[in-house]
């Protein structure tokens, strides 16, 4: 068994065109964190050069081929020092005379190997060709390491390819402003993985680079994390140290990875770039509604009753959807036989499904309702959208089964969109769907305006969202779950969710209509209260096509060859 180890996240500052003057630097603070007893060391992106560069010419002095003389360097280091070092630089191929935005791995034994950023923000696009290695996981003596580069995070696929690939820990060299690392506490948990974050805390060029290094655990809580810096307030700490426990490698996100559904995301490799002639090109005004109630397991009547006049009394006329929670009128029903869901279920036109459909005609609203399907042989936990002329018009069927619904629903298999004119393409999972980002990331492919989350969580899996609040123009609401935030980050799509509440089978609440960016404030992330029975309301405005990042850009800067491994059990290529 591992014995628990110190990582060190070094926030260097380099000075652009300085490499050697770099190096030297950066070699020192290496050194200085080896003799504090780090065993992993991760250094922040570009960290021999500094970042901006207009083109191949500017940057044509500095750069260096991997391995090469600057891994010799740090191999040196990491010999002496049995260590484990990520290095963040500008690479030359030297047989192509491509030049990548990389990172490369050394250790006692020497060059380990390397990544090549796959997802690449505009700065580098001047010099610096897309990556080509994919996501490979190399074995260490501390654990199996992956490696992504900061724009990386913005992709839902980048980290999740470093699970399915096997890793323990993910290092992760940046120059962040604040979105890429805004996403790590989400990966680490969401992934099972140990995150290690290298970022920079001054001024480049007119860019703010602003700290905030950190290392995060595979249950998503934070080990630690470098005080938010910049210009006017300091450089910020030279490193910060935190334990990585190889006891933890081994979690329950890793253990769901062998409960992925691979069949029903193989349209994660579709890439509909720019003649995408189905995606919604309006932005749209769209005021909606999360139900929260605490229900009666089982008790269709009082459920019913209750969600009717809480809608009845608590939405506003102008709201345009509403959302319920998971199996909305009875609750998660446990139980270890199929036929005992049978006086439960019920088809697209039972009694509850007509009183919903009753209800978005009376109240010219559309209403997403969970209910246990009935179509023999087979139960469905499933989520109907309704239209307010009283039609269902779009489906879901949960793909990820609970432990109290696997024992009577049959899984689904396919992830669909509803377009709805004048209003936008909405999207649904269910509850348990959410764990699995290959879900939104299909739902970002077909061009979700919208996410439908209905929900029935006591806290099974995701975090409260715990980075740095100066990180953000406006800080997240108390409460915010990093499982529900990833999809509407992820997939760049309003997400709209609907638990119960209730202590007797400790319902966590917390609905919630998620913004795709905390630092846009146009539109924002509103929450309920984990305990009271409430109708959250929120207006907001989708496509947020003025922003530095949007579902568009998202869509035209997906590396779909790279996702192979997410939908296949073939093993990767690279």
């Amino acid at each position: 068994m591992r014995t628990p180890f110190k990582a060190a996240s070094i926030q260097f500052n380099p000075k652009l065109n300085r490499r050697n003057a770099n190096i030297r630097e950066l070699k020192s603070r290496v050194k200085q964190a080896a003799e504090q007893g780090a065993k992993l060391i991760v250094t922040p992106e570009m960290a021999t050069t500094g970042y901006h560069y207009l083109d191949r010419s500017a940057i044509s002095t500095y750069v260096d081929t991997i391995p090469g003389l600057t891994t010799d360097q740090f191999s040196e280091i990491a010999e002496e020092y049995n260590v484990y070092i990520v290095i963040g630089m500008a690479e030359e191929d030297l047989e192509t005379g491509l030049y990548y935005n990389s990172a490369a791995l050394v250790g006692p034994e020497g060059f380990i190997g390397k990544y090549r950023k796959i997802h690449q923000w505009v700065v580098e696009n001047y010099w610096s060709c897309w990556g080509d290695t994919g996501c490979p996981v190399y074995e260490t003596q501390i654990g199996k390491i992956a490696m992504i580069i900061c724009q990386d995070s913005t992709y839902l696929e980048s980290a999740r390819l470093a699970a399915v690939n096997g890793a323990d820990i993910l290092c992760f060299p940046t120059n962040s402003s604040s979105a890429s690392i805004s996403m790590l506490q989400h990966w680490a948990e969401m992934n099972g993985l140990y995150v290690v974050s290298a970022n920079r805390s001054d001024k480049e060029e007119d860019f703010q680079m602003i700290g905030a290094s950190a290392i995060w655990s595979p249950y998503g809580h934070k080990v630690v994390e470098a005080p938010i810096s910049r210009v006017e307030e300091g450089s910020g700490p030279d490193r910060v140290m935190g334990k990585i426990n190889p006891a933890h490698y081994q979690n329950p996100a890793k253990d769901r990875l062998l409960e992925r559904r691979m069949d029903s995301y193989k349209d994660l490799m579709l890439f509909l770039g720019p003649w995408d002639y189905t995606k919604n090109t309006q932005s749209r005004h769209i005021k909606a509604a999360a139900v929260q109630y605490e229900p009666v397991i089982g008790n269709k009547e009082i459920n019913l009753n209750k969600v009717i006049q809480l809608i009845e009394e608590k939405v506003e006329e102008d709201v345009q959807l509403i959302v319920l929670p998971e199996v909305s009128v009875i609750g998660p029903v446990k139980t270890k036989k199929k036929q005992d869901i049978h006086d439960y279920a019920e088809t697209d036109d039972g009694p509850t499904i007509r009183e919903m459909k009753r209800l978005a005609k009376e109240k010219k609203v559309h209403i997403v309702f969970g209910f246990a399907e009935k179509e023999l042989p087979h139960y469905y936990n499933s989520a109907v959208l309704i239209s307010p002329v009283g039609e269902v018009i779009g489906k879901h069927r949960k793909i990820h089964l609970d432990d109290w619904d696997e024992h009577w629903a049959t899984p689904g298999n396919q992830i669909f969109i509803t377009p709805v004119n004048g209003f936008g393409r909405v999207g649904m999972m269910i509850g348990y769907d959410a764990v699995f980002p290959e879900v939104a990331s299909v739902l970002a492919v077909k061009r979700a305006d919208m996410i439908c989350v209905p929900t029935s969580w006591n806290g099974q899996y995701g975090v409260e969202l715990a980075m740095n609040e100066k990180m953000f123009a406006k800080p997240y609401p108390d409460g915010t779950v990093s499982t529900w935030d990833a999809v509407a980050k992820g997939a760049q799509s309003f997400t709209i969710v609907a638990n119960f509440v209730g202590t007797e089978h400790d319902f966590k609440g917390r609905s919630a209509i998620y913004n795709l960016d905390q630092n846009y404030t146009e539109d924002e992330t509103v929450i309920t209260s984990g305990k009271e029975q409430e109708v959250l309301v929120n207006s907001f405005h989708t496509m947020k096509t003025d922003w530095w990042l949007d579902q568009e850009k998202l869509i035209l800067t997906r590396r779909t060859a790279f996702y192979k491994p997410l939908v296949t059990r073939e093993p990767p290529f690279f």
